[in-house]
Parts: C-alpha cells; sequence; structure tokens
C-alpha cells in the first residue's frame, strides 16, 4: 500500500492508499522541526489502530510546501518503513503536465497535485480553489496543463490577523451564518458575516473575472476543509473533494507504475 503524505504549512496530511482509493486518512499540525522518530511515534500507532501493519506500506511518497520538514519525512520513511521516499515533482515521479507559467520552479507541489488530479477527475477547463492556509485559485486547461492563478490570504490568517490587530474584538470560530441576513446585532455576529460573507463575495468575484478571462465554458472544483462550509450559502463549486492533493499524489505514483 501507497503511504502519501502532503506537508502544508498548517497541517502534515497522511493517507493510505489501496490503489486510488483511501483506505485510511490521518493528520498532524505542521512542524519543521519535528524529528522522523517523533512522527513514527505518532503514525505507527494510528496505523495499528486501523488494523494496519509497518509492512503494509510498501511505498512513500511525499509533496512538500515546507522544504525544513522534508528531511524528517524522509528519515521517517527510511528508518521506520526500510523505504526511499519518493518526492512529488522530482526525479523519477516527474509532474507530467505543463507548467505554462513564467516561473514553473515556483509553483507549489500542492497546487501542482491538485491540477493533476483535478484534470483526472474532469474534463474540458478547470478553476481549482484551495482552502488553506492561503487560498488558491488555479486556471487548468484541458488537456491539464498549469496556466496559472491567484495567491490570497487564507480565512484563518485573515481571522487572525483582524483579532490581532484589534483589541477588543474576541476571537470566534469560522462557520456559515445560520441565515443570509449581512446586518449583524452583536460584535460576534458582525464579525462572522463579514469573514464569511466577505470571503464569499472575493470568491464569487475571482471566479468571474477568471472565468470571463477564460472565455469558455470553465468546471469549478474546489478542495480543503472549509470549501462545504461556503457551499453552505452560495453555490460556488461545481465539485468538491477534500482529499484532492493526496489523490494527485496516489495518480502520481500510479503512472510512475504504469497503472494511470
Amino acid at each position: 500500500m501507497l503511504l502519501a503524505i502532503d506537508a502544508g504549512n498548517t497541517n502534515i496530511k497522511f493517507a493510505l492508499f489501496d490503489g486510488l482509493e483511501i483506505a485510511a486518512r490521518w493528520r498532524i499540525a505542521t512542524d519543521a522541526r519535528r524529528t522522523g522518530d517523533e512522527y513514527a511515534v505518532w503514525l505507527l500507532q494510528l496505523l495499528e489502530l486501523e488494523g494496519y501493519k509497518r509492512s503494509d506500506v510498501t511505498d512513500v511518497i511525499i509533496s512538500t510546501v515546507v522544504p525544513r520538514a522534508l528531511h524528517n519525512l524522509q528519515v521517517l520513511s527510511s528508518k521506520y518503513f526500510g523505504l526511499e521516499a519518493l518526492v512529488a515533482g522530482r526525479g523519477i515521479v516527474p509532474w507530467g503536465l505543463e507548467l505554462d507559467v513564467d516561473e514553473p520552479q515556483n509553483v507549489g507541489a500542492d497546487r501542482a497535485c491538485n491540477a493533476t488530479a483535478a484534470h483526472a477527475g474532469h474534463e474540458g477547463e478547470l478553476i481549482v480553489i484551495s482552502f488553506g492556509t492561503a487560498t488558491t485559485v488555479d486556471h487548468i486547461g484541458a488537456t491539464g496543463a498549469y496556466h496559472g492563478g491567484i495567491i490570497a490570504p487564507g480565512i484563518n490568517l485573515s481571522l487572525d490577523a483582524l483579532v490581532a490587530a484589534a483589541a477588543k474584538l474576541p476571537r470566534i470560530a469560522i462557520e456559515a451564518p445560520a441565515t443570509d441576513n449581512v446586518i449583524g446585532r452583536t460584535t460576534e455576529s458582525q464579525m462572522l458575516i463579514g469573514i464569511y460573507f466577505g470571503y464569499v463575495a472575493m470568491i464569487e468575484g475571482l471566479i468571474a473575472r477568471m472565468k470571463a478571462q477564460i472565455g469558455k465554458p470553465v468546471k469549478v472544483v474546489a478542495t480543503g476543509g472549509l470549501a462545504p462550509l461556503f457551499q453552505q450559502h452560495a453555490h460556488l463549486f461545481d465539485a468538491i473533494d477534500g482529499d484532492l492533493t493526496l489523490r494527485g499524489l496516489a495518480i502520481l505514483y500510479a503512472r510512475r507504475e504504469g497503472r494511470a
């Protein structure tokens, strides 16, 4: 079975794949100082709780946007699974898609994985939105080429900045407002409306501008834990896949093996 690891700025996600299907998944907060030994103490126990043995892992593939975390994840793979981890976009695991941008070497590994999985699952022109530490909006062409996109502050980052800069504003949970009412009557309700519907308006506007520039029918695919939250009051997306990056890793691995 394949152990796919997606190291993001906020969380590191682990998934055990049986072919292209996820058999189990886990996540841990990103800490570039966490050692391979510390990952192992955590992960090996979780594997056992799900009914898997260490020997069930036959390959490891890593995608990371946190360079300092890569070495310790490679140590986890070599020391505890006896495997040399594959790294997405490097060596024998090329992206396999055209990076049609001015700085292809700077395209985030997560965005390339998202493009790979989205193109494999959907036909035609695509807009892929990922809700993470940053919110990214990317254009994937009908051939699977990555044509660039947009980087905006993530919603949690925006909320953190607001609370840190305004002494009397409380920290609130990010959730969908109970109604479509946009005139709040308490400080907390006003904050929630501003964060939630402000973000909805931003996403609506960016999608509309990108669709106008593409000039062809486009399907919008979203990933990240907050995607379903924003779909509740505004049907922004045609499809939601919270595991898009991990699926991209599994597809890259399968292509290397000639199975996809």
